[in-house]
């Protein structure tokens, strides 16, 4: 039987402040949930890019309007507004802004330190850790429970996926189908995302496959590109069921920390020149 928790947004856990802005934050196992006031006249492009970089806010915001308004636009230039009792869903790349003289107060439980802590940047270049995963067998998958309910499954499987890249300050960059692509700040924290997302898949009865790589990726956009991307896509495509590999050059930044590996040898990447050693993360005691 699962554990009750309940905490009181009156005592948080952690206070992030911003000119014009308050993040308090509970946390109750892998969920974050906070209560966001934003001031009259805040604007996040004004008053929070200064801080965490990047033209435009990269994280997803999942929650609901308590009091006051507030407004959104895309890069696009589309506008939306959202006032008390409106749910939201906002995906990354765009601005927000308080709406009159009125304190904006929400309900969130996606996005909130990712709003918080992204240095996502324009155009240029970055060090970076990439995490791709990919569902095992989903054709079978498919197949087996027809289109309605493997885009359901498939729907509960991103959901849980997106959780547990908020929970270790992961972006997502994008879908790919059947998997996803994530950048991360440091190794550690992909890795540990990686066995979170393999745990949540496990337990909808479905299975991933995981690659972890770093390197120097080209930041355009929302996108990343560059040689890494493809590297990390290839050591993910060499991985089993339920396996998280990961490169030579990634294992070695990690050591120092007491992660555990296992050696799976040298294996020749798509496209790609030489030979790559490979190492399965093992979390717990156990090959992940």
């Amino acid at each position: 039987m699962a554990e009750a928790r309940s905490k009181s947004l009156q005592t948080p856990d952690e206070t992030i402040r911003f000119p014009g802005v308050i993040e308090e934050l509970v946390d109750l196992g892998d969920l974050t949930v906070g209560r966001t006031t934003q001031e009259p006249g805040w604007r996040w492009s004004t008053h929070v890019r200064p801080y965490v970089g990047g033209e435009w806010c990269m994280a997803r915001h999942v929650g609901v309007v308590l009091s006051g308004r507030y407004g959104v636009m895309f890069r696009e230039g589309t506008t939306l507004e959202f006032g008390p009792d409106d749910v939201f869903d906002v995906p990354p790349g765009h601005d927000g802004w308080t709406i009159g003289d009125e304190p904006c107060v929400t309900l969130e439980w996606s996005g909130l330190r990712a709003f918080a802590g992204f240095r996502a940047g324009s155009a240029g270049r970055a060090l970076a850790t990439l995490l791709f995963t990919d569902v095992v067998e989903s054709t079978v998958i498919a197949n087996r429970l027809g289109d309605a309910a493997w885009r359901e499954l498939l729907s509960t499987h991103f959901e849980a996926a997106r959780a547990e890249l908020e929970r270790f300050r992961g972006r997502e960059v994008k879908s790919t189908g059947d998997g996803m692509l994530a950048t991360f700040d440091s190794p550690g924290h992909a890795l540990q995302a990686a066995a979170a997302i393999r745990r949540a898949a496990s337990r909808q009865g479905i299975r991933i496959r995981a690659g972890v790589h770093v390197g120097e990726i080209e930041l355009v956009g929302s996108d990343v590109r560059g040689l890494v991307v493809h590297e990390a896509a290839r050591i993910m495509a060499q991985a089993g069921e339920d396996e998280i590999l990961v490169s030579e050059l990634t294992r070695g930044l990690v050591l120092a920390s007491g992660v555990l590996f296992e050696d799976r040898g040298t294996h020749t990447l798509k496209g790609l020149t030489g030979e790559w050693r490979l190492f399965a993360y093992v979390a717990n005691g156990e090959a992940a």
